[in-house]
């Protein structure tokens, strides 16, 4: 019974956090009587999906052994582009092309980073953690200070529920997270999921069997970079204007996020079904506090013991396991 139970959370290691999920949603409930109502439903998950954006990005990353450190500020770059790039009459064009300018400094930004570790065989935290200078800095460059203002009818379509029926309506985010799962699910099919967990486990083995190991984790960047774009863009339509600083405070949740949804930093395990629920259990918790009415730094807190756990938790498992035998 404990060998199958240990297979099953090998194959899903997100089954914990799934129940921790479903604890933190209990205790929201009692605290928010109306959370299962649409406009609270909906303002939730709005608020929510940039975060679960980033995290999925920086899943890629972790899973082929790196980190990125740098998805906070490229959220604020492509943030700043963004809410200067469309004006309040923006039309349809225009608003098209500062999606793919936004996009393209996001994959450029991803680039970046995928050139100092695979080519200049920098350390990705080290990497990372400079070139995120790079990145805060042309945000300030873009956008000195917080401004600009979206047109009313974007801000609108991002923000309202798709109405199916005159009864039944769709949070537009919970449209987003769906395709981020279905996304995830047709990836599993295809060579470069094997590929990804491969170059993450064992990158000298993957490299001896013909895998491009380099060329996999810049892949790995090059998604987090977009996904970092697309975070901005969620952000950006929620809010209605830019912040150049906007992702100062979300790249450490980012990787709380994937550790808490079963991805192990070392590399090698994980998923972004994981990363989703774990960004969501961060979510909750933000609310937990703002509804209890606790100190700021609880926060962060928390986030800290969720990374030592979550590190701490193999070393445990071992340490039980010699003093069973």
């Amino acid at each position: 019974m404990n060998n199958g139970l240990s297979r099953l959370l090998n194959r899903n290691p997100y089954l914990l956090s799934l129940v921790l999920l479903i604890f933190m949603i209990a205790v929201n409930r009692a605290l928010q009587d109306n959370l299962f109502e649409i406009g609270p439903l909906n303002g939730n998950l709005r608020v929510f999906v940039p975060a679960i954006l980033l995290a999925v990005g920086q899943t890629f990353v972790i899973i082929a052994g790196g980190v990125d450190l740098s998805v906070g500020a490229i959220l604020s770059m492509t943030n700043a582009i963004l809410a200067t790039q469309i004006p309040q009459d923006a039309t349809g064009d225009v608003f098209v092309r500062a999606l793919v300018l936004a996009l393209g400094a996001g994959l450029l930004a991803g680039a970046l980073n995928g050139f100092g570790v695979t080519v200049l065989r920098l350390q990705p935290i080290v990497t990372t953690y400079a070139t995120s200078f790079i990145f805060a800095g042309i945000a300030l460059k873009v956008l000195p200070e917080p401004g600009g203002r979206l047109p009313r009818d974007l801000t609108t379509f991002w923000r309202n529920p798709l109405e199916i029926t005159q009864d039944f309506a769709i949070p537009m985010s919970l449209i987003v997270i769906t395709l981020l799962i279905i996304f995830w699910i047709v990836l599993t099919k295809t060579r470069y999921r094997q590929y990804l967990f491969a170059t993450g486990s064992k990158p000298d083995a993957a490299y001896s069997t013909g895998v491009h190991v380099n060329r996999v984790k810049f892949t790995t960047y090059l998604f987090s970079g977009l996904f970092a774009a697309l975070a901005a863009l969620a952000l950006t339509l929620g809010s209605g204007t830019g912040n150049p600083r906007a992702g100062d405070q979300m790249t450490l949740p980012s990787v709380v996020a994937v550790v808490l949804g079963g991805t192990r930093l070392a590399g090698g395990q994980g998923n972004i079904i994981g990363s989703i629920i774990g960004a969501v259990i961060l979510g909750l918790i933000g609310n937990i506090i703002s509804f209890a009415d606790l100190d700021s730094w609880v926060r962060p807190l928390v986030d800290a013991l969720i990374i030592i756990t979550a590190l701490a938790i193999p070393g445990i498992i071992r340490l039980v396991r010699r003093l069973l035998q």
